[in-house]
């Protein structure tokens, strides 16, 4: 990509950017054009230095550039500059993790977010439910960009804590959009199903783990990507849970049975009292304190059926001591029916 404005730059004011940011970000180089990169060296110094909100004319203001001429070439490179964002994003992957995780399995956080935008201008937005200000029995609608985002948890040794550290996000447009364009519509589940892939290419000699709500607990993404992932997500109270199927009998007439018979449902497993629980400590909960939860384990591979699609998966029932919430954690392995996650 080589090709650029009459009037661009081609070095930054080493007065304005300092040298080592460059050789922080240099990892990055090889993904920009000269003059793109000098304005993103830009773009981050002033957005680390920026208080308030973040946005390009806040950079520009705080990095003493409210009066550049060619100020519009700054916002263009968040709109018209040509550069590849997954490649971006796999460069930046593989800089944690060689730096902060270099062996053992790799925890990925994924979930989605809500930016609340407004105008003529931003088209792809829709309404959505606003998970922060709706309830069980309040339902709160917002307008605004619904955002796919994958976080790659890492120990910070001098934090003495373990953070999520976005790599990957993705736009996830609404169905009216998707309509008034004439592209077919995905769904969330579509792109997430898109992105755990994706990864596990960029990562192939390691063992991925996926961490989920249960907005992501749909049969068609956990039968997707259980070959390739191990995927925990949290399980409807309702879920249709049966034992596997048991083997086919020498000279058994008819088709193999794919489940076995149904368990109780989790709801039930909550009210019963002779339920066994087991006291757990977690040790990084919210703001780094401990929380005893009681979790009642099931050992015992289970499969998860609804119309024709079996998902295999071992699950636990878990609650939050004194409160009776529950808490489902469902994974999916790469050999779930084996020696298990």
């Amino acid at each position: 990509m080589a090709s650029h404005h009459p009037g661009a730059t081609t070095a930054p004011d080493p007065q304005l950017v300092p040298p080592i940011l460059a050789i922080w970000l240099s990892v990055f180089r090889p993904c920009f054009t000269a003059p793109v990169w000098n304005r993103i060296l830009v773009l981050v110094a002033g957005a680390m230095l920026a208080p308030g909100k973040r946005t390009v004319t806040q950079v520009l203001r705080v990095m003493g550039l409210a009066d550049e001429p060619s100020f519009r070439r700054y916002h263009e490179v968040l709109s018209q500059a040509r550069w590849d964002g997954q490649a971006v994003a796999r460069r930046l992957l593989l800089y944690i993790i060689e730096r902060l995780l270099p062996d053992g399995e790799v925890v990925v956080g994924i979930d989605d977010t809500i930016e609340r935008r407004w105008g003529a201008r931003i088209s792809a937005r829709g309404i959505y439910r606003d998970p922060v200000r709706s309830s069980t029995g309040h339902f709160v609608k917002t307008s605004g960009l619904r955002w796919l985002s994958l976080m790659v948890a890492v120990p910070i040794p001098w934090a003495k804590r373990t953070w999520a550290l976005p790599f990957l996000t993705i736009l996830a447009p609404s169905a009216r959009w998707s309509e008034a364009n004439g592209k077919r519509h995905k769904t969330l589940t579509t792109w997430a199903r898109q992105a755990i892939l994706q990864t596990k290419r960029w990562l192939p000699n390691r063992r991925l783990v996926f961490v989920a709500d249960n907005g992501f607990a749909a049969l068609e993404l956990l039968a997707a990507v259980r070959g390739y992932v191990c995927m925990i997500t949290r399980l409807r109270l309702d879920a249709s849970l049966f034992r596997p199927a048991p083997k086919r009998r020498p000279a058994q007439r008819g088709r193999t049975p794919l489940k076995g018979r149904a368990l109780p449902k989790l709801s039930a497993v909550l009210k019963n009292k002779k339920t066994v629980w087991t006291s757990v400590v977690i040790a990084q909960w919210y703001n780094a304190q401990q929380r005893r939860l009681l979790v009642a384990p099931r050992v015992k591979p289970k499969g998860m059926h609804r119309h024709r699609t079996l998902v295999p998966c071992r699950y636990c029932a878990g609650a939050e001591c004194g409160r009776r919430l529950m808490a489902h954690r469902c994974p999916s392995g790469l050999d779930p029916l084996g020696s298990g996650p």
